[in-house]
């Protein structure tokens, strides 16, 4: 059996000694949380889109995984900096290019954590650059998270509430253009978007369901949906 192709962007790392240089990765419990749902994960060269057409390098795949990394530059969202980390120019424009083409295109999608940033801004949302710090932000924090029910999220997980790993300090601040929040903190913070309107499946999460895929099968399921979306194309 063919495993359907799962593009996942790839992060640019400064700190890969077994490598020697610097390097282009992708964690590795996201890629195996892919596999085991069946797909076939490949990390995809991130390139400026004003220099390459990103739209048909697409097309070869069977569904798009946008995952986890640095904030996204905040002029993005017409916004100036204010307490960002890790920003890169190239990783941006990449990542929300194809954000607007697997929508566009019908491209089975999950994006998580900053990749439903990506997917907000991409739509035309904003983000509040800072939760407040200790205390407030959602760093190394396994917290619980309400799914509103009967939504393409909560099928997914098949669970409408779970503990959920997550290492943010950004959020979202106004929805883009179509978005919904499908899932929610105690606190308010907007843990899961969809876009009724997209062509096909479709889920971003703010948490990182690869952390605790392996043994909480809730999180699992997202890949399973996922992989099982792109391979019925």
């Amino acid at each position: 059996m063919t495993r359907p192709l799962i593009a996942i962007p790839a992060r640019f790392s400064a700190t890969t000694s077994a490598l020697r240089y610097t390097a282009e990765v992708n964690a590795r419990a996201l890629v195996e949380a892919v596999w085991r749902a069946g797909g076939e994960p490949v990390s995809i060269h991130p390139t400026d889109p004003a220099e390459e057409d990103i739209a048909p390098r697409l097309e070869r795949f069977d569904g798009v995984l946008l995952p986890g990394g640095g904030d996204l530059a905040p002029h993005h969202y017409g916004a100036t900096d204010h307490t960002v980390y890790d920003v890169d120019d190239v990783q941006d424009a990449f990542d929300l290019e194809v954000a607007r083409v697997a929508l566009e295109s019908g491209i089975p999608m999950l994006a998580i954590c900053r990749g439903l940033q990506v997917v907000n801004v991409a739509l035309g949302g904003s983000l509040h650059q800072d939760m407040g710090g200790p205390g407030h932000e959602h760093r190394h924090l396994l917290h619980p998270v309400a799914i509103r029910p009967g939504t393409r999220t909560a099928q997914a997980l098949g669970a409408d509430k779970v503990k959920a790993s997550c290492y943010h300090h950004q959020r979202v601040d106004r929805l883009g253009n179509g978005l919904t929040a499908a899932a929610t903190a105690d606190d308010g913070t907007i843990e899961a978007l969809e876009l009724p309107s997209s062509r096909s499946w479709f889920t971003a999460v703010q948490w990182h369901p690869e952390d605790t895929a392996s043994a909480d099968p809730p999180q699992q399921n997202l890949f399973d949906t996922l992989v099982r979306h792109a391979g019925s194309g």
